[in-house]
């Protein structure tokens, strides 16, 4: 029997089942000066912000309190990996116009298996509506200036629900749901972090400063030596918080998603998924694109990797930071160390501790912070769990791109719609910290498959000029590495191995 032809077999990248890529020109980049970058850059505002509101604001608070800043370290290794991770991931999407999953989706052995996992993944990482159920929390804590205790549960939990349906009510309105999110993050990232900054300058003192910047290298000042993880530690929060020291998991996979909805690089071919109300029917193309790389596209690619540059490192990694030392810094100034604040109000904690010690103002005003961070955070995740599940769908099944005659925002607001009902049930199973916790963890399991899945889509399927140097390919191993060992030792305190 007769080998086929070259011309006969399908293109590397549409082995799994999934469409070849359709050849196009790069379309040229803006070329931003002074402000204008405010417009330029956006997914890593939007990434921050879900960040911010997790580990940033819950998860790393309650480690430093009950361990200390010598954990600082973590964060700063995460924050780095995580930086190159997602440069990478929009790497993928400035060349193609996919999303990363339909990328992941083009490998063998078939593209539904991956489409059901990573789909899977999305489920059990962020389908557990933690956020709005901690910002309840704080909710109660702004009405009744009191910490909710078990007989509040109740309560809390309706508090909860209906900070949730807002988040879903958000998603209805505007003209790009991308934009809207762009725009609301910008105020939440200028807010909590210049809130959080004055709060740090005017009650932190010097040596809680110097502790801090001697826990980024993993010196302990107290101990007066280097001591990277503390004896005893409980291996569930601390694999929770590395993996959601800046976002964490799927909510980094879902910056390609915003990326593409920002028009980065091919992105401006693919089109982008229109609000119900008041936004207009565009066509979302099923398949990505390439491009020859000649002189004159490699210029317009470094033109998009200038913005994706100030984008992640100048916006996320800044911001990232910042958003975990200061809150730290005023968690151990105000809270007793060894103190474990996890529980129903865990959002709270901070702002009970400021009212009592600094004055009802300044805890009124963290805990204002505390809800519209965690509020905030819930509607990015929620969209971005229903923003990758739609991608999923519209890339691997042409019977759900006929659904309505092709209109996108029927499979995405079908896909929300699942979601919502979902969320007001599962407030109901556990305390909101539980539930982050869980989720965090099962972040960490995504970085060790996604960063190995990111490194062969990217020196596979991407044109050679176009694919990352061999520096970045060892960030993102080291990557896998970094996460496996926080997993394996969260599993193994789990059952005792």
């Amino acid at each position: 029997m007769n080998a086929p032809s070259p011309e006969a077999r399908p293109s590397p990248e549409a082995r799994s089942g999934l469409a070849p890529f359709e050849k196009a020109e790069l379309p040229a980049p803006p070329r931003p000066k002074g402000l204008a970058w405010v417009g330029v850059v956006g997914p890593g505002v939007i990434v921050l912000g879900a960040s911010i509101g997790s580990g940033e604001f819950l998860l790393g608070p309650a480690a430093f309190v009950q361990y200390g800043l010598v954990l600082l370290w973590v964060t700063l290794v995460a924050a780095f990996l995580q930086t190159v991770f997602n440069t990478e991931l929009m790497r993928w999407t400035l060349a193609t116009g996919e999303p990363v999953v339909s990328g992941f989706m083009r490998t063998k052995p078939w593209a539904p298996l991956w489409a059901w996992f990573y789909a899977i993944l999305y489920f059990l990482q962020v389908g557990w509506p933690g956020w709005a159920g901690a910002a309840a929390g704080a909710i109660y804590f702004l009405i009744f200036r009191e910490l909710a205790g078990p007989e509040q549960a109740g309560l809390v939990y309706w508090i909860g629900v209906g900070t949730f349906v807002v988040c879903v009510g958000i998603l209805l309105f505007g003209k790009r749901i991308g934009r809207t999110l762009e725009l609301l993050n910008w105020v939440l990232v200028a807010a909590i972090i210049g809130g959080f900054l004055i709060l740090a300058l005017a009650f932190v003192s010097a040596d809680t400063w110097v502790a801090a910047g001697a826990g980024l290298v993993g010196y302990d000042t107290g101990a007066g030596a280097f001591r990277f993880i503390p004896e005893g530690v409980d291996w569930f929060l601390i694999g929770a918080f590395a993996a959601y020291s800046g976002a964490g998991g799927v909510i980094n996979l879902t910056l390609s998603n915003w990326a593409r909805d920002k028009g980065y690089g091919m992105g401006k071919r693919a089109g982008h998924i229109p609000a119900a109300v008041g936004g207009e029917r565009t066509n979302v193309a099923a398949t990505g694109y390439t491009f020859d790389t000649d002189e004159g596209a490699m210029d317009r690619w470094r033109g998009w990797w200038r913005i994706v540059r100030a984008d992640q490192w100048g916006v996320y990694f800044v911001g990232a930071m910042l958003g975990m030392v200061l809150p730290a810094v005023l968690y151990v100034t105000f809270i007793e160390g060894g103190t474990d604040i996890r529980g129903l109000s865990v959002a709270a904690a901070l702002a009970n501790a400021m009212a009592s010690q600094a004055g009802a103002i300044f805890g009124g005003a963290i805990a204002l912070i505390g809800v519209w961070v965690l509020f905030k955070t819930q509607l990015d995740i929620i969209e971005a769990m229903t923003r990758a599940i739609t991608d999923i769908l519209w890339t691997g099944s042409g019977w759900v791109r006929q659904l309505r005659g092709g209109d996108v925002r029927f499979v995405y607001y079908t896909v929300l719609g699942l979601l919502a009902v979902w969320g007001i049930i599962a407030l109901k199973l556990a305390q909101p910290i539980v539930l982050l916790q869980l989720g965090a963890n099962m972040a960490g399991i995504v970085f060790v498959v996604s960063s190995l899945h990111l490194l062969y889509i990217n020196t596979r399927f991407l044109p050679e000029a176009v694919r990352p140097p061999m520096w970045r390919r060892v960030a993102l191993v080291a990557m896998a590495v970094f996460y496996g060992a926080f997993v394996v030792l969260w599993l193994r305190g789990q059952f005792g191995g």
